[in-house]
């Protein structure tokens, strides 16, 4: 099966593929790209970034995730998750109450203005699915999704 590439131009000439396309990494990469282009564009008007969207999503979705959760969850080192806490926090997204009985940990939950955003977002980002994925019928999407879920369990099985 021949990938498909852009067509040459002055700019990006007739390139060959040849190796790079029977490397599975090599098409995720560049689908990828295209997603993650077409989202932090989408995200933009939110003021938000992957990271954070994620994180609000995660929060919204799971009342009195504590930070470590959500840095397991989102399968970033905890030290990381601190900023993106602080960001939402500061925006009033998120509060931070303690834990009863451990003066270390908090709980996150989302404000009201949280939830809003979030509810607006995942709208946004919903639409933005639709719209990249549109050439894809229901079986392929479910297929691409099935594929990589396995991708990811599996990797995990084998640390």
């Amino acid at each position: 099966m021949k990938a498909k590439h852009e067509k040459a131009s002055a700019e990006q000439p007739d390139y060959n593929y040849e190796t790079l396309d029977r490397f599975v990494g090599y098409h995720m990469k560049r689908a990828f790209n295209v997603v993650q282009a077409d989202l932090t564009e989408t995200l933009k008007s939110f003021e938000l970034r992957m990271l954070t969207y994620t994180a609000l999503v995660l929060i919204v979705d799971n009342p009195d995730l504590s930070q470590t959760q959500l840095a397991v969850a989102m399968d970033i080192e905890r030290a990381n998750l601190v900023v993106i806490v602080d960001e939402l926090e500061r925006r009033e997204l998120i509060v931070r109450d303690h834990v009863p009985g451990d003066r270390r940990a908090y709980a996150l939950n989302a404000t009201l203005a949280g939830r809003r955003l979030c509810k607006k977002a995942v709208a946004a980002v919903v639409a933005h699915e639709e719209r990249l994925f549109s050439g894809l019928s229901v079986k392929k999407k479910a297929a691409l999704i099935e594929a990589l879920s396995d991708l990811h369990v599996n990797a995990e099985s084998n640390e």
